[in-house]
């Protein structure tokens, strides 16, 4: 449903001289001509460096010669305007960490949007405009669609499942791209979801493998607790269910111990039926066992077709590893000659 093409660059025409006069607004990447709006801001990491990412995707490019192709073609001081093209319908991220790439590349670079991230973009519609040095306008444009592809992608998949969870909150998991973990989760953010742990380090999440090494559930959070306790650390304690007898044993266990846990996840309780629906019984019986208690999340077996009926269930949280893991990218592309882009997009379709 929001699937992408490979994308290609255009040739460079309707060049404009560096000394023609043009006055071009600087505007922020999350305002627009019509919207203040502030930009939705990346999830905190205390080790992450963003810059250090754009840095490390710049120079992958750039190898040890550069772009000998502008540097073949393309006089120096040559400036033109390049605009953003929408090719398919979508939710639109990565304009904050756009300008960020312009600006690690040429900080003269002017861009200008008519959109913020999470607008909705159309098929054919033209977002965004970068003008200077022609050079560092190609040098940074496949770096720039990279980012935004993706997390429109994830953005515009986010919206679709945060819609139809409501009331319940859409979460990703920590199945993102190696490397890419902090721009996955500014996506489902900007799409509308919200994150679940950043890493390892911020949440205690007791899974099937701690359960069984532990020796049982209730083994593991009295682990948990006390490990907690004797170390005066305060974050988050969310433990894997896997059945509705484990379920029992962790209400029982937190009646009769002062416990940490905040979470309870409701693993695979989803059951698909032959008919492409699912039977969500087994769901609704935990949350009816947990009773409020504790916040609650389901997982398995959730997609864009079985989000709905578990968001109905009562359940806090539902998680899905496909928002980040299987993504498919929108389809964006940053032209110089746009008429000739569009008449080639309508001839194939793509705009």
């Amino acid at each position: 449903m929001f699937g992408a093409r490979a994308l290609s660059l255009s040739t460079f025409v309707s060049i404009r001289s560096s000394s023609t006069p043009r006055f071009i607004v600087r505007m922020s990447a999350a305002g627009t001509k019509q919207s203040v709006s502030l930009p939705i801001k990346p999830p905190s990491h205390p080790t992450y460096d963003l810059k250090g990412v754009i840095k490390l995707a710049l120079d992958e490019d750039a190898g040890d010669k550069g772009d000998v192709t502008c540097i073949a073609t393309i006089p120096a001081d040559m400036e033109v305007e390049a605009s953003f093209l929408a090719k398919e319908d979508g939710i639109i991220a990565g304009i904050s960490l756009a300008e960020m790439v312009f600006k690690e590349v040429d900080p003269l670079l002017k861009v200008e949007w008519s959109v913020k991230d999470g607008d909705r973009v159309q098929k054919g519609q033209q977002f965004g405009k970068v003008y200077g040095l022609a050079h560092n306008i190609v040098v940074a444009e496949r770096v720039v669609l990279n980012f935004m592809q993706r997390m429109s992608g994830i953005a515009t998949l986010t919206k679709a499942m945060a819609d139809a969870a409501s009331p319940a909150y859409i979460l990703e998991t920590r199945k993102t791209a190696p490397g890419l973990r902090l721009v996955d989760k500014w996506a489902v953010l900007i799409g509308g979801g919200q994150n679940h742990r950043m890493g390892l380090f911020d949440m205690v999440m007791i899974k099937d493998n701690h359960i069984s090494i532990a020796g049982g559930v209730k083994e593991a959070l009295k682990l948990v607790d006390a490990y907690l306790e004797q170390n005066n650390h305060h974050m988050g304690v969310e433990v894997e269910t896997r059945t509705l007898d484990e379920v029992h044993e962790v209400i029982q266990y937190a009646s009769e111990t002062k416990t940490s846990l905040t979470r309870i996840m409701l693993d695979n309780m989803v059951v698909p039926l032959g008919n492409g629906d699912v039977d969500v019984s087994m769901l609704k019986e935990a949350i009816d066992i947990i009773n409020g208690k504790f916040e609650t999340e389901a997982s398995g077996n959730v997609t864009l077709d079985t989000v709905h009926n578990i968001g109905q269930t009562g359940v806090t949280y539902i998680s899905s590893g496909s928002l980040t893991h299987s993504v498919k990218a929108l389809d964006i592309s940053l032209k110089i000659d746009t008429e000739l882009a569009l008449r080639v997009g309508r001839r194939t379709k793509r705009a």
